[in-house]
């Protein structure tokens, strides 16, 4: 069994195509079907079930995956940690984030972070804040940026909190509350609202808000993009809230600040072992205290 054969298993059961996973590998797809061929026989069991139309991992690909990603990992966290001692910082630096990231200027930490580690291969991820906590926690994604509500702290994963911010109404130019300063809940009662999906971190702040409140809303559209957020709202569709820190981006749109308004938290986290030394540069770029690199006990 070898390393190389456990990437191409993990890149098949990632693009879920035999011929995508050879392109993301740089090999041609003969050569790769016939070293995960080699595996399976050594194995022996089938890792994939394939069709013409599709490729999916079977019961023993599923059990075999979680255990190629921790090969492929330490293997590549050891060359990373014996370039560090020479000095140099290398390997991968995978980072997740909620499209609403407000405490830092997320697209300048890593020009910065590239600027000083031009040998590290950076990925960024853009999702609910549930499930890049999950990342994190098995290892997928190295740091990630969440936005909960007051009171939910993450589990399993290091973390420092970045900020706390309040949630505004962001309406387009010419809305009848456009004209207002501030208002509460209840004057939006009876509007149509674009939010992030239900059950996610972000939607959670202005759900619990309302349910407090006694107030029912209809939320209409439900999306992850902040950008199309306010497409939604700039069409006269629907009103939004979102973050203060980030409704600056859209110049356009008319701000109202609430009463009493939902809140949320941002927190910055990652895993509770020792991040590899590419996180462990990002994090302390980010401000981050040496001591709280280090491993969790137990971890």
């Amino acid at each position: 069994m070898e390393l190389q054969q456990m990437r191409y298993v993990i890149a098949v059961a990632e693009t879920k195509n035999f011929t995508r996973a050879a392109e993301r590998c740089l090999v041609v797809q003969s050569a790769l079907s016939h070293q995960i061929a080699r595996l399976e026989r050594e194995l022996g069991a089938k890792l994939f079930d394939r069709t013409s139309r599709r490729v999916q991992l079977t019961p023993a690909g599923e059990a075999f995956l979680p255990a190629a990603r921790q090969s492929v990992e330490a293997a590549e966290r050891a060359r990373a940690e014996v370039t560090a001692a020479a000095g140099e910082i290398r390997g991968r630096l995978a980072i997740g984030a909620i499209p609403t990231v407000g405490a830092i200027d997320l697209a300048a930490s890593l020009r910065d972070f590239r600027s000083l580690h031009p040998q590290v291969r950076i990925s960024l991820r853009m999702g609910a804040s549930g499930d890049l906590v999950d990342h994190v926690r098995q290892g997928a994604l190295d740091v990630a940026f969440l936005g909960l509500a007051p009171g939910i702290q993450p589990t399993g994963v290091r973390r420092i909190e970045l900020a706390r911010g309040e949630l505004v109404a962001l309406v387009p130019a010419g809305h009848p509350l456009a004209e207002d300063r501030e208002v509460d809940l209840r004057r939006l009662s009876g509007e149509t609202f674009v939010d992030f999906p239900a059950g996610s971190g972000g939607r959670a702040q202005s759900d619990e808000a309302f349910a407090a409140a006694g107030i029912r809303r209809e939320v209409a559209f439900e999306v992850m993009a902040v950008d199309f957020f306010a497409r939604l709202i700039r069409q006269g569709l629907c009103i939004g809230l979102l973050p203060a820190s980030v409704v600056s981006q859209f110049p356009d749109l008319c701000v109202v600040e609430l009463l009493d308004p939902p809140t949320r938290v941002e927190h910055l986290v990652w895993s509770r072992r020792r991040p590899a030394p590419a996180a462990a540069a990002y994090l302390s770029g980010l401000g981050v205290a040496e001591e709280d690199l280090q491993s969790t006990p137990g971890s």
